[in-house]
């Protein structure tokens, strides 16, 4: 993953994208400060997972931020948020759409045995461990309490 992005910075840096190129600098820099908050702790650098984590968080900060440029009635400063949601999310796996997300939960209720709301943590982590940055979790955790009641 960490060559990957490197990769795209290089080619972008040679096409002279600059979008591109700020976008992913900044990508770049989030990975490092995972990377020296690890060492910190005595932990090795960032592995693929925690970069997806990042950058899942990245599209989801970028689409707060976009909602808001739009209620705010400035919609030049969302379409930037948008851009950079479009190349943060190049390396991310594909999201899964209503129906497959259904499914998946569907298959981590039964493998985590819940039988109410109260196993709704189990699931949730079940998600999380085989599913991260394919599912929007925030959706995911109502239709796992729809679900499970």
């Amino acid at each position: 993953m960490r060559e990957k992005i490197t990769d795209a910075l290089k080619t972008a840096m040679k096409s002279g994208d600059k979008a591109r190129l700020s976008t992913l600098r900044m990508v770049n820099a989030a990975i490092q400060d995972r990377d020296i908050a690890n060492r910190g702790t005595g932990k090795p650098a960032a592995n693929d997972e925690e970069i997806l984590q990042i950058l899942t968080k990245m599209v989801k900060q970028r689409q707060e931020s976009a909602k808001a440029f739009e209620d705010g009635k400035r919609p030049e400063l969302a379409a930037a948020e948008n851009a950079e949601i479009a190349i943060i999310a190049d390396f991310l796996p594909k999201q899964m759409d209503e129906a497959e997300a259904k499914a998946a939960i569907k298959q981590a209720i039964s493998d985590a045995g819940a039988t109410g709301v109260r196993d709704m943590g189990k699931v949730m982590a079940e998600l999380k461990a085989k599913y991260t940055g394919q599912m929007d979790f925030g959706k995911a955790s109502g239709w796992v309490k729809d679900l499970l009641q």
